[in-house]
């Protein structure tokens, strides 16, 4: 999708638990990452939850990334929710899960996804004895980083600014900004959380998010560049595992920050940005890739768009 210079360069998709042909298709179609929580590993819990309906076989939905793998959809995340069974259960499952992907096609989860039971319509933290408390939930992402050091770990706006920023120092590596989980929620600049899924705690917008990444040394990536270059599946895992993944990341990084702040940003999170692309560019180790970055960042204040390692 192109629309004035500017492009939606990846798509992920979660939909339900499907079938290998459908999985092939979405492959075909081009997608990023599948992506599907199992919401609950503990069987019991999970068949309360969903007594009928598409969702209720409990081996369809659990066993969805073998399938996904099988259509060649060899980048997948996972992830739970949270305080619907013992955290310890759910925590042990996603590892076990990781572990079987890896075991049986080589590729590990892309992305685990840690949200937790949060306030919505009609629905209160205090109904669920599961639910986790601060000082657990930290815990919980800093083993989850320490056990799958290769994924990425998605935090979302169900988390407040303060929970997030600690989080970053968990483990923690992809944060969404300005979501909305309402219907049509992103067709106004009003917000019309009546019809949200769930209560939004950090209503900061993406601008605002982006600027708060960069006063804390943090580089807002918006890279598609391993998807775009075929690194995905085994060939993402093994430069990931080997650390050779960071000599394309920190350039892919600062030049999709530069086109941000070209064309989307303040001119108080431009300036920041500048500032933290002028520091960094010393992080890239080879003098020739930092050369060629110096050059694609000049030539993206020129117009140009679209570079990658």
């Amino acid at each position: 999708m192109n629309e004035g210079g500017n492009s939606i360069r990846r798509v992920n998709v979660n939909i339900a638990a499907t079938d290998v042909e459908s999985y092939r298709k979405l492959k075909a179609a081009g997608i990023g990452t599948y992506i599907l929580f199992q919401e609950t590993y503990n069987r019991e819990q999970y068949l309360k939850l969903h007594p009928t309906g598409p969702k209720s076989n409990y081996e369809w939905h659990t066993e969805a990334m073998d399938r996904a793998q099988e259509g060649g959809c060899d980048d997948v995340g996972i992830g739970v929710l949270f305080g619907l069974s013992g955290y310890r259960y759910e925590l042990v499952g996603l590892l076990m899960h990781a572990e079987h992907l890896e075991a049986r096609f080589g590729v590990g989860p892309h992305t685990i996804s840690v949200p937790r039971i949060c306030p919505a319509e009609d629905i209160s933290v205090q109904d669920f004895k599961d639910a986790l408390p601060d000082s657990i939930f930290r815990k919980l992402v800093a083993v989850l980083r320490v056990a799958v050091p290769y994924t990425g770990m998605i935090i979302s706006t169900r988390e407040s600014a303060r929970m997030r920023e600690q989080l970053l120092h968990c483990g923690i590596s992809q944060i969404s900004g300005g979501s909305r989980t309402s219907v049509g929620g992103y067709t106004t600049v009003e917000r019309h959380d009546e019809t949200a899924q769930f209560d939004i705690a950090d209503t900061r917008p993406l601008d605002s998010v982006v600027r708060w990444l960069l006063e804390n040394d943090h580089i807002p990536s918006f890279c598609t560049a391993c998807y775009r270059e075929g690194r995905t599946g085994d060939r993402f895992m093994s430069l990931c595992k080997s650390g050779k993944i960071g000599l394309c990341c920190t350039p892919n990084a600062l030049m999709t920050l530069k086109e941000y702040l070209m064309d989307y940003a303040s001119p108080e999170t431009r300036a920041a940005g500048e500032a933290l692309i002028e520091k960094s560019l010393a992080d890239i180790p080879l003098e020739r890739t930092r050369e060629i970055t110096v050059r694609h960042l000049k030539e993206i204040e020129e117009g140009a768009r679209d570079f990658r390692f």
